[in-house]
Parts: C-alpha cells; sequence; structure tokens
C-alpha cells in the first residue's frame, strides 16, 4: 500500500517551530508525499524559512490571515493524495508516523475509516521530545456538556491509551483524513468551516463525519510530538480573539451537528454549561462578547449547512449518543493491531 499522502500545513508566525516540523515529514518512511504548505501573512520571518525549502515544498503565500480553517482549505485544493494529513507546524512526527496510520487503515479492512489519529506526546516550546512525560492527545471526545477534550491530554504517560480503537475523532494537530470523506462531508466543497476561523474546527469535522457515517481510527504505535498552547487551564493567557472564536464556534457546532435526540438526553448539562459561558461572558471575559455578533451574523449560512449535513445523516441516534460521555469512549477495533504499542 503506497497512496499519496498529502501534509497540509498552515502557518502563521511560526518561524520557531516550522523548520523541525518540516524535517520530521521530509524523514518519514512512507515515500509518496507531497508538503503543501500555506503561509497566513506571517510577519516575524516564517515565510523567508519557508523558502528555504523551495523545492521540496510547494508554498502558497496568502496576502490576509485565513484562519486555520481557510488556510486548510486552501492546502487541501492544492493537494492531490489520496490520504491528507493536516499536520500543526508545532508538531513533530517519529518518522514511521504516517507509514504506521496507513499501514492500521488498511488491516483493518473498515471503507467507513474516514481519518486516523496517532498517539501525540506533550512538547515543550523548545522543542525537545526527550523532554515529554506527558501525553498531548490519543483522540478526541465529547462530553455531555458539549465540551470536546483530548484523550489524555497533560496527563502523564503510564501506557494507557495502548491500544488500537475506534475513538470519535482526531485532534486537527495531526489528522490523517482519507480524501473521499473530505469531499463526501464537505457542504459546498469546504471540509474545515471557514466561519469558525480558528478553534474548534476538527471537532465540528468529527462530529459531521460521524453523522455522515464515517469512523475514526486511533492507532498507538503512530508516535508523534506537539507543542500545545490553547489548554482550558492556561485560557487568561489566550490571545483574546482566541477565546472569542471559542465561544462563537461553541454554539455554531451545535447548530450544525445537534440532533434533538441528544439534546434531550443532556439538555440539563448543556444549559448549564451554556449558562457558565455567557455569564463568564458578561462579568469578566468581556473581549468575548463580539463571539454573539458574530453567531448572528453567521447565522443563516450555519443553519443551511446543518440541513445539508441532516439529509445526509446515516447514523442513528443511539450511535450518536453513545461518544457523549463523561470519559472518554472507544470502540475495540474489529481486528487485531498489526504491531503492540509496547515495542
Amino acid at each position: 500500500m503506497n497512496p499519496l499522502v498529502s501534509v497540509t500545513i498552515v502557518t502563521y508566525n511560526c518561524r520557531g517551530f516550522i523548520a523541525a516540523c518540516l524535517e520530521s515529514v521530509f524523514a518519514q518512511d512512507h515515500a509518496a508525499m507531497e508538503v503543501i504548505v500555506v503561509d497566513n501573512a506571517s510577519t516575524d520571518g516564517t515565510l523567508a524559512e519557508l523558502e528555504r525549502y523551495t523545492g521540496r515544498i510547494e508554498l502558497v503565500p496568502s496576502a490576509t490571515n485565513l484562519g486555520f480553517a481557510g488556510g486548510q482549505n486552501l492546502a487541501i485544493r492544492h493537494s492531490r493524495g489520496a490520504w491528507i494529513l493536516a499536520l500543526n507546524p508545532d508538531a513533530i512526527l517519529a518518522p514511521d508516523f504516517v507509514s504506521r496510520l496507513l499501514a492500521e487503515a488498511e488491516a483493518q479492512g473498515d471503507p467507513a475509516i474516514g481519518s486516523v489519529c496517532g498517539r501525540l506526546a506533550a512538547m515543550p516550546e523548545n522543542l525537545d521530545t526527550t523532554a515529554s512525560r506527558h501525553l498531548d492527545s490519543t483522540g478526541m471526545y465529547f462530553t455531555p456538556e458539549l465540551r470536546h477534550l483530548d484523550r489524555g491530554c497533560r496527563q502523564p504517560d503510564h501506557g494507557e491509551y495502548s491500544e488500537t480503537e475506534y475513538v470519535f475523532g482526531a485532534t486537527g494537530a495531526a489528522a490523517l483524513y482519507r480524501r473521499q470523506m473530505i469531499e463526501a462531508i464537505s457542504p459546498a466543497g469546504e471540509f474545515f468551516d471557514e466561519d469558525f476561523f480558528a478553534y474548534r474546527e476538527d471537532a465540528d469535522v468529527a462530529w459531521r463525519a460521524q453523522l455522515l457515517g464515517w469512523k475514526c481510527l486511533y492507532v498507538a504505535t503512530a508516535r508523534g510530538y506537539h507543542v500545545r498552547t490553547c489548554l482550558p487551564s492556561n485560557r487568561r493567557d489566550l490571545p483574546a480573539a482566541i477565546n472569542m472564536h471559542s465561544v462563537k464556534n461553541r454554539f455554531l457546532i451545535r447548530i450544525k451537528n445537534m440532533t434533538a435526540d441528544l439534546y434531550r438526553r443532556h439538555w440539563l448539562a448543556i444549559t448549564w454549561r451554556d449558562l457558565c459561558v455567557v455569564g463568564y461572558c458578561l462579568l469578566v471575559e468581556h473581549s468575548s462578547l463580539a463571539a454573539f455578533s458574530l453567531l448572528r451574523k453567521h447565522w443563516k449560512r450555519a443553519w443551511e449547512k446543518r440541513r445539508w449535513i441532516q439529509e445526509r445523516r446515516r447514523a442513528s441516534d443511539t450511535e450518536i449518543a453513545r461518544w457523549f460521555q463523561a470519559e472518554p469512549a472507544a470502540e475495540p477495533a474489529r481486528t487485531p493491531a498489526l504491531t503492540s504499542s509496547r515495542t
């Protein structure tokens, strides 16, 4: 199995990270790869750093900041691969990361596998992978309050999550997507929702994919490292714009994907969380109040996307509800993993 894999990276002031990221991509033992990088009008010298890789990457400079969603969609439009690896510039991959994801997806023999993710360890900003002692992500899950979290995030790595299994979705830091799925779940050709701009767009893709009958496979043996700056614990240290988009996108993702049955099951938890979010904006984080103006601006478009999604929905209420749990939910893979994650 040697399909072409398109690695799509969006940069915005990432000069300190991008070289290590690209070098880890070039070191992959999967030979059939292309790399497309969209630069979102960086001002810190990132573009000059990228130009050093002329001939090894396809560089697409943008005159404006398109956000993660817009930048990734632009990169995907330039890509040719049967699989798309959406990769953050602050991630580093083990040399067999891509080949392990592909081999395990093939071994499952399940054509409904539309996305595949690996085991990401938390990495400090100095990019010292040997200092990684905690997990960053082993797949995404949703809680009844509609919080989407990464399994194991910032937990000590004691070997948990060592089995290859199905999970709700993949973190956008390093997510391998089947092109067939991308084409099947993209309203008006828009895979990542550009109204999100940044934050939660990977969760929106995961939820939409589940509704339309696609699955996400977590491969424990595929290792990578990620510098994660957006965490609930450091919200007050994040740029105001990121926090504002986080609030806006919490409601956009629900407008598009929420079903009546799921809301009925968890309406109390959802309502309580909503009150907490709105109250925090009113009392503390005033800069995020702009989220509600943007929500009103995107309202009609979000409902049009909802109609498109719900008309194509294939998953039953029970199939969707099983993923929204207080603790990370997962389902066993249909066939044994190719190799042990302990090797």
